[in-house]
């Protein structure tokens, strides 16, 4: 702030500079940040062994699990990798300068992944994303602006060499029935394909929602089902919301029927609560009871949902059914709300995405892109 003085104005700092300090997640001793804001910095004299600067394991173990289950995951891995790169080459990661990340970009672009393919643009974006992270929370800053424009040249070059990013379709709705038939409704494995397939549509959910859910989280109500979401990409507080799932039009694609007839098949094998989804052996016993390969409940993965919906995809003969997988169900649900005429602001709110997300407005964009055709009634 500036306090006007008969000499002139006084320039008082806004912040004070935050003194050197460990680094939350590694607990190495990062150096101060650069001075910000009005003034010189207001120095810390406090010594290196003093107690405000001891982080304990167990504080640093909680800020490292504030990030999303997901994505703690793979910026751990990405942070491994740069850190084990600049170590290679003798670089420092933390602070790391502007021409440390744009030549990380750099090797990146050129270094073939486990597949032996080039890694995606949004592979790129993710590792960069980790590392100015990191350096937020370090209370530093990263000048990634050579580095995106590196970035930049990356993707007009895979762009020009015909490379897509790469999406699973989504399943809209005439794809969901056909995959409905294609599963066997007098079947314990058919009865739970059936509560995933459609769940996944109507909550828009994404995998590791529909891998979360117990048996506890759905409640039946006089106009349908109540869903909770515990916590989700969205909910980083994990404060969870409700989820409402009204009865639909035909009984085989109705959430509500669906996922009562898997709750009953459930209750029949003495089963009320734990896992929604969960394990059916290769001889059609639920895992966890009596005579079932294996002794522990086994829930379903988020990657054994994609393995269910693609599975099921490829016994309907769906086209490209090899690139389905359990996101085709959030996308199909809310590519199918988007044509129905559902505002974006119910398509972001029941399927947990921020109204201004990129991704929502792109399944909107599918939907209009026939609808409002310019092309459409000119004659031809």
């Amino acid at each position: 702030m500036i306090t006007p003085t008969c000499g002139g104005p006084v320039l008082i700092p806004l912040t004070p500079e935050p003194a050197p300090g460990p680094d939350l997640l590694t607990g190495s001793v990062l150096p101060a940040r650069p001075s910000g804001g009005y003034g010189p910095p207001v120095p810390d004299e406090r010594p290196e062994g003093d107690a405000d600067r001891a982080l304990s394991a167990a504080a640093r173990a909680r800020v490292a699990d504030g990030f999303a289950t997901t994505t703690g995951r793979a910026y751990a891995r990405d942070w491994s990798a740069f850190t084990t790169w600049c170590a290679t080459h003798g670089r420092t990661p933390l602070p790391a300068t502007a021409e440390t990340l744009a030549e990380y970009v750099t090797h990146l672009a050129a270094t073939p992944t486990r597949t032996g393919r080039l890694p995606a643009p949004s592979t790129v974006e993710r590792a960069l994303a980790c590392i100015q992270s990191r350096h937020k929370l370090a209370g530093t800053t990263a000048d990634a602006r050579p580095a995106r424009l590196a970035l930049r040249a990356y993707r007009r070059q895979q762009a020009d060499a015909g490379k897509r990013a790469r999406k699973a379709p989504p399943a809209e709705l005439d794809a969901l029935r056909r995959m409905l038939d294609a599963t066997a409704p007098d079947t314990l494995a058919g009865l739970r394909d059936r509560a995933a397939l459609v769940l996944g549509f109507a909550l828009m959910g994404r995998r590791s929602e529909l891998a979360a859910l117990d048996i506890g989280d759905v409640a039946l109500t006089a106009d349908g089902l109540e869903v909770f979401i515990g916590r989700s990409k969205t909910d980083q507080d994990a404060l969870g919301e409700t989820v409402p799932l009204p009865y639909g039009s035909h009984s085989e694609t109705c959430p509500v029927r669906v996922v009562q007839a898997w709750i009953a098949a459930l209750a029949e094998y003495g089963v009320t609560s734990g896992p929604l989804l969960r394990g059916v052996d290769r001889h059609g016993r639920l895992t966890g009871t009596t005579g079932a390969a294996g002794k522990a409940v086994t829930r379903m993965s988020g990657h054994g949902l994609n393995l269910l919906v693609r599975r099921a995809a490829v016994r309907a003969g769906l086209p490209n059914a090899e690139t389905f997988s359990a996101h085709s169900l959030r996308a199909g649900g809310a590519t199918a709300a988007a044509k129905a005429g559902a505002p974006v602001s119910a398509i972001a709110r029941h399927g947990r995405w921020s109204e201004k997300s990129p991704v929502v407005h792109g399944y909107i964009r599918t939907a209009d892109k026939w609808r409002d055709n310019p092309m459409r009634g000119v004659g031809l």
